[in-house]
């Protein structure tokens, strides 16, 4: 299938690439970007945006993305650290003082955005038909005790990463969480990546939905069984309770829900851009930058059940887990989404890259499509 777009000469590798991708029936409908300095190099997209194959997409085509936001959470805390408003090493409660019930008196805000603050999932019972409640959820949140002493162990947050860092915000800057993110990062810099999409840009999302077939890497599909198998397990909770599921997606109160953890929509370009402007200082300085993107936690995560590496609110390159590398830089940080969606920077090559796609894949780290992709665009630089 032929991509819609443009891509530099030197690139050429990565848009054959891309369009070998739709050698497979079951890929709908993909888009990628790549951005070398403020220079977009690869602009591309093919394929449909809709189930039915009657849609085509463009390059507005909004893309559910999942987890892939929550660098844009943790930046906007960031932009209030360096404004004075939150210190990482202060516990959560000094903001926030109902969230010290139940052990969390000590928990800071540097633990919860390197993942080792104890608290990545909620117990039962059932939490799903109240997820678009965020009072209610905080409450919950309040109530909930710790699964570990924070800074002990390591637990992806998947969902409560977005509830307590999106609190904090609304606590010091009095902004919805997810308001303040397109005021002072979004729309600023003409972004096309949404934390809650208004009804007018519904008729852009594409609509998501599982391949089969794709099985994944070991971990994944051990994380897998876990989840289908074992309903009180820590990862099953952090993923299911309330669950972030393919079938969600379909639902209009998903588009417009602003949780700024697990919840986001955009384009390729969008995706990339936001790591082009980080890179270029335009939300945190350099000292904060550096700060955000090195190494803070590492080891066996109790979430995701693999090795992990994080810097505070981002995911770290995995080089020594083919199945979880980017395939560029040993510096290269960004975050992954369910399914496939993936953007993140090597900030060596000062090079963004942003993938978005409706085919869910199985692997739980980076996908076999944007790897196979970002390799190439490593190879061409």
């Amino acid at each position: 299938m032929k991509a819609q777009g443009i891509c530099a000469k030197q690139f050429e590798a990565v848009k054959q690439a891309f369009e070998d991708m739709f050698d497979d029936p079951q890929e709908r409908g993909a888009g990628l970007c790549v951005q070398v300095g403020a220079e977009i190099v690869v602009d591309l997209w093919a394929g449909m945006a809709d189930q039915a194959g009657t849609k085509p997409w463009t390059r507005d085509t909004l893309a559910n993305t999942f987890c892939v936001i929550k660098p844009y959470v943790a930046v906007a805390v960031l932009m209030l650290v360096e404004a004075g408003k939150l210190e990482l090493d202060a516990p959560v409660a000094r903001y926030w003082p109902e969230f010290a019930r139940s052990g969390k008196a000590k928990v800071t805000l540097r633990q919860v955005m390197n993942h080792t603050a104890g608290l990545p999932a909620l117990r039962g019972p059932g939490h799903n038909p109240m997820m678009y409640d965020w009072e209610h959820m905080l409450r919950l949140l309040e109530a909930e005790p710790l699964w570990w002493a924070p800074g002990t162990d390591l637990g992806y947050g998947t969902t409560t990463f977005g509830w307590i860092l999106g609190e904090l915000i609304r606590r010091v800057d009095g902004r919805d969480p997810c308001v303040f993110i397109h005021e002072e990062i979004l729309d600023p810099h003409e972004l096309d990546v949404h934390l809650g999409v208004n009804e007018e840009h519904f008729h852009r999302i594409a609509r998501f939905d599982s391949a089969t077939g794709r099985v994944g890497d070991p971990y994944s599909q051990a994380l897998r069984t876990v989840v289908k198998n074992e309903p009180s397990h820590i990862a099953t909770l952090a993923f299911t309770n309330p669950g972030m599921v393919p079938r969600r997606t379909s639902d209009p109160r998903w588009w417009a829900y602003r949780q700024p953890a697990v919840c986001g929509h955009g384009s390729a370009h969008g995706l990339a851009g936001f790591y082009s402007a980080l890179m270029a200082g335009n939300f945190i300085g350099p000292e904060l930058l550096t700060e955000y993107s090195r190494e803070h936690s590492h080891g066996m995560d109790r979430v995701w059940m693999r090795p992990m590496r994080y810097g505070l609110g981002c995911m770290l390159e995995q080089q020594r887990d083919p199945t979880a590398s980017h395939a560029m830089g040993p510096n290269t940080f960004g975050h992954i989404g369910l399914g496939g969606p993936i953007s993140f920077a090597d900030p060596e090559k000062q090079v963004s890259f942003g993938f978005v796609t409706t085919t869910s894949g199985s692997h739980s780290m980076i996908d076999p499509r944007p790897r196979r992709l970002s390799s190439l665009v490593y190879a061409a630089l």
